[in-house]
This record gives C-alpha cells, sequence and structure tokens, in this order.
C-alpha cells in the first residue's frame, strides 16, 4: 500500500475533494502556510495498484502535472473504507504507478563513477573465477554487477517517453560492455604474463570457459527469463536485488571469457563469447521492454503516447532484428551439437559392438573420449580415445584397425551449402588404451 501526499493550491481544493469522494477514499488537509500562495496539503492511502489511476483522475479533474506529490510506502491503514477500496483494485493487475516506476528505475541506475568501479570490481572476480574454474567466485561476480538499472531503464524511457532516462541508459549499458572486456583483457594478459597459471593450460578443459563458448538458442532463455523477470519486478514494486543477478549471469561471465580470449590470442573464442553477451543483452532490453508495454504504461500525457508508441515499435524493431542476425551464430552452435552428439552416438555404438563381440570377449569397455580441435565455432573430431581393459597376464588383441576402418570414425562434412561443403571431411586419429584388471 502507499501514502499519497500531494500540495495543491487552495483554489483547487474542492474539485481534488470532489475527485477523492468519488473514488471512496479517506483523506486528510492541512493548511500550508509557509508558502506565498495560499495551498493546502492532502493526504490519502492508496493500494499500490491503484495509486496511477488515482493520479490521473487528479489530473483530468484539473490538477497540474507537475504539482509537488510524494508517494511513500505505508505499513497499515485502519480504515473501512480503504478496505472497500482495496477489494475493489484487488483484480487489477499488480503494479505500481508510473511515477514509482520512473523513480525506481533511476534508483537503480547509480551514479557513473560508482557504476564503472562495480563493474570494474565485478569483471576481475568474473575473470579470476573463470580462470580457476571456481563457480562460486564467478557466482560473486555477478551479485556485484550494477547491470539491472541500465538495462531496465532503457526500457522504461521508451515506454514512458522519458528520453533522458532512455539516454542514460543505453550510454551506461555500452560503457559497461567496454570497461568489461578492456578490464577482463588487462587482467587476463596480466595474469597470463605473470604465470599466475601454467603456461600449458587448456582453457578449452576449464568447464567454467567453455560453457561460454558454445552458445546455443537455449542460450536465449537465460536472457529472456531475466529480460521478464526484471520489468515484472520492477512493475511490482518487489525486490529486484536477485533479478539483477539473473541478469548479470547472461552478461558477466562471458564477458570474462571475451577478455580471456583476447589475452590469449584467440580470436574465435572472444568473437564466440562476444555474440553471446550482445544476443543477451538485446534480449533483456527487449523482453523488458515487451513487459512494460504490456502492462499498460505509457506517458502521462496523451499527446506523447504517440511519440512513445512510435518509439517503441521503431526499438523493437532494431532489437528483434539484432537477434534475429546475432541469432544466425547461435543457430550453427545449435546444429553443430546435435551434429557432434550423433556422431559420438555413432562411434560409441560402433566401439562397443568391436569389444563386445565374441572374438573379444576377454575385453571390457571404461569408456570412449572424442576430442575435437578448436570449439569455435564448429567443431570437428580430431581423436577418438578408447579405454578396453583386459585380464591380467594376458595380451589383448589389438582393436585399432577395426575401429578405424568403421565409417563413423570418419567426421563428415558439418554443413553444407549449395557451393560445396563449409568445412571438410577428416578422419579422426584412434588412439586405445588397455588397462589390466584383476
Amino acid at each position: 500500500m502507499r501514502l499519497v501526499e500531494i500540495l495543491i493550491p487552495k483554489e483547487k481544493r474542492q474539485i481534488v475533494e470532489e475527485t477523492l469522494e468519488e473514488e471512496g477514499l479517506d483523506y486528510t488537509l492541512i493548511t500550508e502556510e509557509s508558502r506565498e500562495e495560499p495551498s493546502v496539503v492532502i493526504t490519502f492511502p492508496l493500494p499500490a495498484p491503484a495509486v496511477e489511476s488515482v493520479l490521473d483522475d487528479l489530473r483530468n479533474a484539473g490538477l497540474e502535472e507537475n504539482s509537488y506529490t510524494v508517494v511513500v510506502e505505508a505499513e497499515t491503514v485502519v480504515s473501512e473504507q480503504y478496505d472497500e477500496l482495496e477489494q475493489r483494485y484487488a483484480q487489477n493487475t499488480a503494479r505500481i504507478s508510473r511515477e514509482e516506476m520512473r523513480a525506481r528505475a533511476k534508483d537503480l541506475t547509480p551514479r557513473f563513477s560508482t557504476y564503472v568501479v562495480m563493474m570494474v570490481l565485478s569483471m576481475f572476480v568474473a575473470t579470476a573465477g573463470l580462470l580457476l574454474d571456481s563457480p562460486a567466485v564467478v557466482v560473486g561476480s555477478m551479485v556485484i554487477a550494477p547491470l539491472i538499472g541500465p538495462a531496465l531503464g532503457a526500457s522504461v524511457g521508451t515506454v514512458i517517453d522519458d528520453d533522458a532516462l532512455f539516454r542514460r541508459a543505453i550510454k551506461q549499458q555500452a560503457v559497461g560492455l567496454a570497461v568489461g572486456v578492456v578490464t577482463a583483457s588487462a587482467f587476463a594478459f596480466v595474469v597470463r604474463t605473470t604465470a599466475l597459471v601454467p603456461p600449458t593450460i587448456d582453457l578449452f578443459a576449464i568447464s567454467e570457459i567453455e560453457g561460454r563458448l558454445t552458445p546455443d538458442l537455449l542460450s536465449l532463455v537465460i536472457a529472456i527469463g531475466a529480460g521478464v523477470a526484471g520489468a515484472w519486478t520492477l512493475t511490482a514494486g518487489t525486490a529486484t536485488a536477485l533479478v539483477g543477478v539473473m541478469m548479470a549471469v547472461a552478461v558477466v561471465p562471458p564477458l570474462g571469457v571475451v577478455g580471456i580470449g583476447i589475452a590469449w590470442g584467440l580470436p574465435g573464442v572472444a568473437i564466440a563469447a562476444s555474440v553471446l553477451v550482445l544476443v543477451n543483452m538485446v534480449t533483456i532490453n527487449i523482453t523488458s521492454l515487451g513487459v512494460l508495454w504490456y502492462k499498460g504504461y505509457r506517458p502521462d500525457n496523451w499527446f506523447q503516447q504517440d511519440e512513445a508508441r512510435v518509439a517503441t515499435e521503431k526499438r523493437a524493431v532494431a532489437l528483434a532484428v539484432t537477434i534475429v542476425v546475432l541469432s544466425a551464430f547461435l543457430g550453427v552452435v545449435t546444429y553443430d551439437t546435435y551434429r557432434t552428439g550423433m556422431y559420438e552416438e555413432e562411434v560409441n555404438g560402433d566401439v562397443t559392438d568391436i569389444v563386445e563381440s565374441p572374438q573379444h570377449d576377454e575385453l571390457s569397455l571404461i569408456d570412449v573420449t572424442v576430442e575435437y580441435d578448436d570449439p569455435v565455432p564448429i567443431r570437428q573430431p580430431e581423436r577418438v580415445i578408447v579405454r578396453v581393459s583386459h585380464p591380467v597376464g594376458t595380451d589383448p588383441p589389438r582393436i585399432g584397425d577395426e575401429i578405424r576402418s568403421r565409417e563413423s570414425v570418419r567426421a563428415e562434412s558439418a554443413i553444407r551449402l549449395p557451393s560445396g561443403p563449409l568445412v571438410e571431411s577428416q578422419r579422426a586419429e584412434v588412439v586405445v588404451y588397455y588397462v589390466e584388471r584383476g
């Protein structure tokens, strides 16, 4: 519930009282004597979903739009009329007023210096966590990342036609991404040149990094969920801290991977992670914009509503086109994931048939592993590693040639275009390890 306090000229007192009485509101009036112009302060409680409607009614009745107005949270209201009012608005969509939403969006956007400092710190922690392969440290970087304010501020500024808020949010998003890449690259370069990590470290073997190198279409689910949750909690007036962490999940770790790829001189890694960052940021913006428009937020002036609608449509189309273009990369990765999954299934099936055949009944299959070349964005098998066990003191039959003879070991072209194969076929090396068993 909210407590609304408005300063009104004395000559408008009657019309304001009539409007509040029509709404069935309890209110109090206090004469304001500190001003030259005779004024009164009117105070009344409202359910949160009713604030915007009542304020619009007062403005339609003649109250100036820029009248001094304060809306604060109220803990308890004891009044029969308020209980009836609460029941009347109980069926309404739970959302805060336009003015309160604008204020919350501005509060979520920190001062520029604070924003940059927190972004730098979060990228230090994220890059260290990625190189350490520590999920806990990576999560810690998300907690301090100040991304929710700019992401929601751009959408709020669009739907209510607040150009200043929109420009500020877009600027902070762009600066945040730039600061993130520079910070992660510089920190990763220092780590690499000072041997804080082993020189022979295999970045592709680090699960926290590897997961951001092959972004598929499922990655959009995270960004969509973050955008919807962020806008929904903002309009409902509930806590947004945990949603801010969810937004950071979609942006901060991939930014760290971009920096690591640059520091290690791996353009494929940097490009793949950059696409993931951009797709997630754009998706968060367009989904939050959609939620705010769906919930009915519009400018308070009717003549601004057409401008806001046109701006919203243009920005939504631009964001949608960007997502479609970037999602082409995600589609390729999604197909490659399916292709390699089918390949591994075929290889496993052929190796199992060989090991379990009657002529090799003394062998037992331990596992089959397929190693790939540079996994960005299309992977080709380089090596098939097979581990089998045999009884102690016996010479196991050599099955490498049998495995190599199977057609599944040959990697087919990843994608075929009308002009020919995009990736040449190649034969994967087969390595068999024999382990004695007691």
